[in-house]
């Protein structure tokens, strides 16, 4: 690593990107005047509060105070770092990272060097690996096992091709003999979870006789793998355990692909496994995500109803697979909000999607996802069979049964729609009911507003409006001026008008970027999303004024005390000349 990225290059790249089309790229957003706004995708609203500013290049929450420019919203949307954050914009921008020399102590320069070096080898590695195990479907002496394996589930070789299907044979150490080259190389397999530390200290394959899966991130970078044992051994799958870059609550696997192969996806089905998966995009249902053997986490959740509006969990129809969807629903009640759907299927004893769709086809298997049952629906009948529904008892205990996952929901119509059939159809039915059911439901889901009163003061309107114009910098000849003013936000003015004035080019979201890291950046983002009401073409004569009033409040302070002092006998020979040298100017 040169250094870090260089604060010229994150400047060009904010003045590219245009983050309406970056956050289009994400998620509908609705003109609205000069705005754009949505839902937030950061809380769960029932009504639009999320604002997104092409003038300012600058997205704010209204509801939960999420805000910031372009770099800021990949960080919070796709759940990246600074860095990576940086890289996924210059790639949507098609621009290329630059570094610059870095200036930090030797020590800190070989810590970070470590650090990125570390990470960029991680990918690498598990790239090569997973390279190798395509490479050994076809080279290994016992691949034909796998090719038929493969072959008896109705696979071709586009599919296997399209995510990286590959195989290992059962040696101890078939993937071993080719990257363990060194002491250092050993440890990044098993820390990377490839390998497995036996005994007298000699790591060995943690898959073996396998076909293997490559997991994917949202860059489309290998970070993990799960393998399916071609006999009977057990566990019939493997997978790859955490790791410094793979936390399988937070993936999906099979969704880099589906994106890949879909340029506008409008829904996703979450299935079990891989090889449910991969056999549904081979049929054309190319859209499905798997949870990587756990149960659907809220990260997952947030990161499906990121990438679209309609969500189909496709489980067995066993106690296991209705269990796996109830803590899915769980889980995702908070998202739930006016036009995003969590739907479910549940399929026939003996069947899985992979079978399903050989046997019936594309349009059988969308037929079946077309009926999918709503979240409502399967809240009700999961509630229901847990009471006796016969007695007054049992019809109670149904209406507080409920209580705790209305809570979860946000306000919305489909909130309202079962508040209103508890009360229809379990409750009395009376407007006093639903009134009480809904105070009730509501006391903890309501989202946190985030309060945005600015008072007006001089300093508060100049710093606002040099956000949005840094341009007007350029009114102020010399910036020590204001200096010696003793009033609160002053050196945070001077620090951005000498900020603009030697950047002259320089944009609000790239201001924005120069305090990321300082406490000055929350006073800023906050100022920005004060609405002053004051136009552009007035901009400069309002920011002057501020100015002046600025300084004639000084000299006014400062007169007044120069009198005082005069009063008492204490003017020093500094004191005459300066108040000698006010009085005359205030009588010109």
């Amino acid at each position: 690593m040169a250094g870090r990225i260089s604060r010229q290059f994150i400047d060009d790249l904010l003045a590219r990107a245009d983050i309406v089309e970056l956050v289009q790229s994400r998620m509908s957003l609705k003109k609205a005047g000069k705005n754009y706004q949505a839902c937030c995708p950061f809380h769960s609203e029932k009504s639009p509060s999320f604002t997104v500013s092409q003038d300012k290049q600058f997205y704010h929450c209204f509801g939960c105070g999420e805000h910031g420019n372009a770099v800021s919203f990949l960080m919070e949307f796709d759940r990246l770092d600074f860095v990576d954050a940086v890289e996924e914009l210059a790639s949507h921008c098609g621009m290329e990272v630059v570094r610059e020399e870095n200036n930090a102590s030797p020590a800190e320069q070989k810590r970070q060097q470590q650090l990125h070096q570390q990470k960029q080898n991680d990918y690498e590695l598990m790239g090569q690996v997973s390279r190798f195990y395509q490479q050994q479907l076809k080279a290994s002496p016992d691949k034909d096992t796998a090719i038929k394996y493969l072959k008896g589930r109705g696979l071709s070789g586009e599919v296997v091709k399209r995510f990286g299907i590959g195989y290992i044979s059962d040696a101890w150490d078939g993937m071993m003999k080719v990257f363990s080259k060194d002491h250092h190389s050993t440890q990044q397999l098993v820390d990377l979870g490839m390998a497995i530390q036996g005994d007298k200290n000699k790591p060995y394959d943690r898959f073996r006789g396998r076909v293997m899966f490559p997991i994917h991130d949202k860059r489309g970078r290998v970070i993990g793998f799960g393998g399916r044992v071609l006999g009977d051994e057990k566990p019939k799958y493997l997978n790859s355990p955490e790791t410094r870059i793979y936390h399988k609550g937070q993936e999906l696997y099979g969704l880099h692909e589906a994106k890949q192969a879909n340029k506008s996806l409008n829904r996703l089905v979450v299935v079990e496994g891989y090889m449910d998966v991969v056999a549904l995009a081979q049929h054309g249902v190319d859209y499905a995500v798997a949870s990587l053997g756990t149960a659907t986490t809220p990260e997952q959740l947030q990161t499906l109803f990121r990438t679209v509006r309609n969500v189909i969990c496709c489980y067995d129809g066993d106690r296991a697979g209705r269990d796996a969807a109830w803590r899915a629903m769980d889980n995702a009640l908070p998202l739930i909000q006016d036009g995003f759907t969590l739907q479910f299927v549940f399929l026939p004893d003996g069947e899985d999607p992979d079978s399903l769709i050989r046997e019936q086809g594309k349009e059988a298997f969308e037929a079946i996802l077309d009926q999918a049952m709503p979240l409502s629906k399967f809240l009700f009948e999961h509630l229901m069979r847990q009471v006796d529904m016969s007695s007054f008892e049992g019809r109670a205990s149904l209406v507080e049964s409920f209580k705790p996952y209305l809570a979860k929901l946000p306000e919305s119509v489909l909130k309202d729609a079962i508040i209103n059939e508890i009360a229809n159809n379990f409750g009395t039915g009376s407007e006093q009911f639903k009134v009480k059911l809904t105070k009730e439901a509501n006391q903890t889901s309501k989202p946190i507003k985030a309060k945005i009163s600015t008072k007006t003061t001089p300093v508060r309107l100049a710093i606002a409006l040099l956000l949005e114009h840094p341009h007007i910098a350029a009114s102020i000849s010399d910036v020590s001026i204001l200096e010696p003013l003793k009033v609160p936000g002053i050196p945070l003015l001077c620090q951005l008008l000498s900020l603009c004035q030697n950047n002259p080019e320089i944009k609000t979201p790239q201001i924005l970027e120069y305090f990321r890291e300082a406490e000055e950046g929350k006073q800023l983002a906050k100022l920005l999303c004060w609405q002053h009401h004051v136009e552009a073409d007035a901009a400069t004569d309002v920011f002057l004024d501020s100015i002046e009033k600025l300084l004639n409040n000084f000299v006014e302070q400062r007169t007044e005390m120069l009198m005082q002092k005069a009063r008492s006998g204490a003017l020093t020979q500094e004191d005459k000349q300066e108040l000698q040298a006010i009085l005359s100017a205030n009588n010109q």
